[in-house]
């Protein structure tokens, strides 16, 4: 039995993805970018990317091109934490919100075209920036740049250098619900472990991560046929 705490019920799941899935069919409209004018074009961006409100620290060491644009890193973090882009998301660098903005949408300011911003227009070294993943679960991380440093040509565009453990799975009710969860997975002689077990799969493991896997699914990163990959069902 599949316990609907933790996003068990088959049927609110398929909902909630229908109306996830189809409200990125209304944002998924391509925009040309806008005309880059950095010369930093073969540089590339040393990030710590941390998962807050997890303990222990989930996170991720990313040498990303500085010519990706803020669509193209929400791929790459979609991969490296290792989600599944089933709910929506949103940047906040600089004060100012980037995302997939909604034209039908018209509460409060609007959110910049994440697609028209490349990395080096907004990045430096030092900069924080925020990525909300899942605005139910409320997913946040951290972005720290710890580094610009020069890259060669034909470098993979996107780069996994470090981590530490294994994504949440999804709609397991954000930091504060993977925390029980984590703690009944732990207690075999829990009453709800064997519920909990059956829902997360046999092979979930808080403490694996396997980062080769990782840079296989980066390659290619920031290319059309990438994208078109990555973004096929966002007009389903």
């Amino acid at each position: 039995m599949i316990n609907a705490s933790f996003g068990g019920n088959p049927g609110l799941v398929a909902v909630r993805s229908f109306r996830v899935i189809s409200g990125m069919a209304k944002k998924a409209k391509v925009i040309p970018l806008r005309r880059n004018t950095s010369p930093n074009i073969h540089g590339a961006f040393i990030l710590k990317v941390v998962l807050r409100g997890v303990k222990p620290p989930i996170w991720r060491r990313l040498r990303v091109a500085t010519d990706l644009t803020l669509r193209d890193l929400h791929h790459v973090l979609q991969i490296a934490i290792g989600w599944t882009d089933s709910h929506l998301h949103e940047f906040e660098v600089g004060g100012k919100r980037y995302g997939m903005p909604d034209p039908q949408e018209d509460i409060g300011p609007s959110t910049l075209d994440e697609q028209n911003y490349r990395l080096t227009e907004l990045f430096r070294k030092g900069i924080r920036a925020d990525y909300l993943y899942d605005f139910g679960d409320d997913w946040r991380h951290q972005i720290v740049v710890e580094d610009v440093v020069s890259s060669e040509s034909n470098a993979p565009k996107a780069q996994c250098l470090a981590d530490a453990r294994a994504c949440p799975p999804e709609d397991c009710h954000g930091p504060h619900g993977y925390g029980d969860l984590l703690e009944v997975l732990a207690n075999p002689s829990n009453k709800r472990y064997a519920e909990l077990r059956e829902w997360v799969g046999p092979y979930f493991a808080p403490e694996d991560f396997d980062p080769a896997f990782v840079n296989r699914e980066l390659r290619g990163a920031g290319s059309a046929s990438w994208r078109r990959k990555r973004e096929q069902f966002y007009g389903s």
